[in-house]
């Protein structure tokens, strides 16, 4: 489950919405353009990163859950480089500046989510011109995974309340693709619901932040 933490009281905490996110999008950029040549230049860039998720005081607990989820998903990814080319030094070289591309990139995007409060994040896209369909579903996502998560936990203990914690591969196959559906389903009713309650209360579409004007 996505938790961020923006309660902290660090230098980085001080500094401007705005600042922050070109920060983070200069860094997620410039590792972006730096080419396979001068791959040392991405280790001093990740070495400004790691500098400032120390700075913001970003437990290692926390990045090393994030990491673990992400990791293997980028090896899996990065495998495929190799395996579709002919020259396996090149490609293999590709696959590991990549790799570290992504994971410069997004150690950045943990730096922003844990300094920048997530209203401040949507006020500051609003003032930038996103288009406010755009921020509006990233609140409602944000808002409302954490109480998907929760409906998916009581999902499980119902499935295991029913199976007795029977853990057989084909069982738990089985479970889990029904608790999946069960909760796609659950989504779907809940947003309905959702929906027509937020027009009944004078939805407009628009999104608005209190103490956070999205007008510059």
């Amino acid at each position: 489950m996505p938790v961020s933490s923006n309660s902290g009281q660090t230098v980085c905490h001080f500094i401007l919405p705005s600042i922050k996110m070109l920060l983070t999008l200069a860094v997620i950029i410039v590792a972006s353009l730096i080419p396979l040549a001068n791959w040392p230049a991405h280790g001093l860039l990740l070495a400004v990163v790691l500098v400032g998720l120390s700075l913001a005081e970003v437990p290692v607990s926390y990045l090393a859950r994030r990491l673990s989820l992400f990791l293997p998903l980028l090896i899996v990814f990065g495998l495929t480089i190799p395996m579709t080319q002919t020259n396996k030094t090149t490609a293999w070289a590709w696959a590991a500046l990549l790799s570290l591309r992504c994971v410069i990139s997004f150690l950045a995007g943990l730096w922003l989510i844990h300094v920048l409060p997530v209203t401040e994040l949507f006020a500051t896209l609003l003032r930038w011109r996103c288009p406010p369909a755009l921020v509006a579903m990233l609140s409602f996502m944000y808002r409302y995974i954490f109480i998907l998560w929760d409906e998916l936990g009581r999902l499980r203990r119902a499935r295991d309340a029913r199976d007795f914690g029977d853990r057989k591969v084909i069982r738990r196959w089985t479970g889990n693709a029904q608790t999946i559906g069960l909760l796609i389903v659950r989504a779907m009713e809940r947003a309905e619901r959702t929906h027509h309650a937020m027009l009944a209360r004078g939805w407009d579409g628009s999104v608005r932040y209190l103490g956070n004007d999205p007008t510059p």
